[in-house]
């Protein structure tokens, strides 16, 4: 039985046992019962006697029967009473269980993981990590859905949803991991063959390859401290998916601009070169973790980014 189980069904049982009785009246009882006095109940529950003594009278009030036998020297138990605190007993101690439960699942790393990723960010810098975080934390199972879609975190149940760009207004926890942007670049053996542009509008004379989403395409927009300028490249080849540019960028095929975490390994590699470096696409932004509202974010997702955030880091320094 899984803990949310668990916890409802300790909760129809108080309902069905106890109608109308509310978790104040039944501690208070347990509380009399247990320091022999309403004084001493009263210290327990940090309430003054009176509210002590008027909720056991509410909840015999209820009951319709007498569970403690007063006199001016001791409170005793009826026999109703002392089976009415047996099972009262009972079912206070397996809902702080229950409790407990619920809270150490919540604190420690543990559960299923459902993450909603980009395709070509999440497969390129997120999913090698996925082997040795789960190495490290066994407990956790991981459920990566790889989609361009702007998902609903809420609705369709994923506990973070990374996003790269520009991040809409919402309700939903953000945390921003990191900046990218989006630079020029060109293989060696295209520069070999062609030459090296010394000026955004160079260009035009140029094999430019498109990535057709980038809002401004076929232009693009170039920014340089403050300066803008809208050159329209010579489009050798078109596409819709950046890797597929990216890889005809490093065959020699034409110059692309893209964003740094995509380029990265390339330019370490030495198979493509930044080029007009003091020039940036207008298609750059940051790198978020969204996660459902509420004020307490759980140790397998707080794992989890803080996991990424380093690695993504790492990755663009």
């Amino acid at each position: 039985m899984t803990i949310g189980h668990r916890r409802i069904n300790v909760m129809q049982k108080m309902q069905e046992s106890l109608p109308g009785m509310s978790l104040d009246e039944l501690s208070t009882f347990v509380a009399v019962v247990e320091a022999h006095s309403f004084t001493g109940a009263a210290k327990v529950i940090s309430r003054d006697a009176t509210i002590v003594s008027r909720r056991m009278g509410q909840l015999e009030e209820r009951l319709g029967v007498r569970l403690l036998s007063r006199t001016t020297r001791k409170i005793a138990l009826t026999e109703v009473g002392t089976l009415y605190y047996r099972r009262v007993r009972a079912l206070l101690d397996e809902l702080e269980s229950a409790s407990q439960e619920a809270s150490n699942f919540a604190s420690s790393p543990q559960g299923l993981l459902r993450i909603s990723l980009p395709v070509t960010f999440g497969r390129r810098l997120i999913a090698p990590r996925f082997p040795a975080f789960l190495q490290e934390h066994p407990k956790i199972r991981i459920d990566a859905r790889f989609s361009d879609r702007y998902v609903d975190v809420v609705a369709e149940g994923f506990d973070v949803a990374i996003r790269v760009g520009v991040l809409r207004d919402s309700s939903l926890i953000a945390r921003h991991i990191a900046s990218f942007r989006t630079l020029l670049y060109a293989a060696p053996s295209y520069l070999a063959a062609h030459g090296d542009p010394q000026d955004p509008g160079d260009l035009e004379q140029h094999a430019c390859l498109g990535f057709i989403h980038y809002a401004s395409w076929p232009d693009w927009v170039l920014k340089r401290d403050g300066q803008q300028r809208t050159v329209r490249p010579a489009s050798s080849l078109s596409a819709d998916n950046s890797e597929s540019l990216l890889q005809a960028a490093i065959a020699g095929a034409g110059i692309v601009l893209t964003p740094d975490w995509l380029a990265n390994v390339a330019v370490r590699e030495g198979s493509l070169v930044q080029i007009l470096t003091e020039w940036q696409g207008s298609g750059g932004g940051g790198i978020y973790a969204v996660m459902p509202p509420g004020r307490l974010v759980p140790a397998k997702t707080r794992l989890f980014v803080d996991d990424i955030t380093a690695a993504i880091q790492a990755e663009l320094d």
